[in-house]
């Protein structure tokens, strides 16, 4: 075996270990999605041209996600689980999005409905899963928190806002809430009209109703406290109310220059 050989194998070796993120080195802040973010994030929307100019720390960010081991994953908190699954599903959505960029909506991607959520592409853990997979068998059946749905986003203009910061799990609980109430404010996704007591919400609502209603009984008990503080006494005090639901927009959440 030559001497060029044997320097090949070590720094193999060096690369391949370099690359496992022990738990205690991993970045809890998410720095680098957070740059991603500071970018990219406008007003809520992203600017996906530019992103496609430069990825590069967006795949460094997915390349960090990738490489950390499993068996120290599942040492970390709950909070520190939740905040790294919902950062992973929005910057892959992300790349997704710059995959296929130009494009009016994640709807256009691929031939079937919903076929954007089905691509094998998101890897953690050793494994490659689609987006489907990460929201609906890891997230939704881990975690016993149904605020994911506002901070989940699907690269619509009806989904949640993109957040400008990473979820982090140091303040996670509040940074959970703020989405909630950001939500809930944006008239032409979710509002309660008094004169006629109708409560209008998202599709959100309907497509994941179980999860909002399991502790609270019923929608309008679960969103009162997240609406605005008029609009939440005056449901709060309504003795019947009708729930409809918004149209959805599905174009792109995409910033203009």
């Amino acid at each position: 075996m030559t001497n060029r050989t044997l320097q090949t194998i070590f720094l193999a070796t060096i690369l391949f270990a370099g690359s496992r993120i022990p738990a205690a080195e991993f970045d809890q802040f998410h720095a680098q999605f957070a740059k991603v973010l500071k970018d990219h994030a406008k007003h809520s929307l992203v600017d996906y041209a530019g992103l496609k100019t430069d990825p590069s720390e967006l795949d460094a960010y997915l390349e960090e996600l990738a490489s950390v081991p499993p068996g120290d994953f599942k040492k970390w908190t709950e909070a520190q689980r939740l905040a790294l699954y919902l950062n992973l599903y929005n910057a892959q959505t992300l790349r997704l999005i710059v995959d296929h960029y130009p494009l009016k909506s994640i709807r256009k991607i691929g031939f079937l409905p919903g076929a954007a959520w089905r691509i094998e592409g998101v890897r953690f853990g050793g494994d490659v899963m689609t987006l489907d997979h990460l929201e609906n068998e890891i997230i939704r059946k881990d975690f016993n928190e149904p605020r994911i749905h506002f901070a989940l986003v699907c690269a619509a203009m009806s989904c949640p806002p993109l957040r400008g910061e990473p979820y982090v799990a140091a303040k996670l609980d509040q940074q959970l809430n703020n989405q909630a109430r950001l939500f809930l404010s944006t008239a032409n996704k979710n509002r309660f009209e008094a004169d006629s007591n109708t409560l209008w919400l998202s599709p959100i609502f309907k497509w994941y109703k179980e999860d909002f209603t399991g502790s609270t009984g019923s929608l309008e008990n679960y969103v009162q406290p997240f609406l605005p503080e008029a609009d939440g006494a005056k449901l709060k005090q309504a003795a019947r109310v009708e729930i409809e639901y918004t149209d959805y927009d599905w174009a792109l959440n995409e910033w203009k220059k």
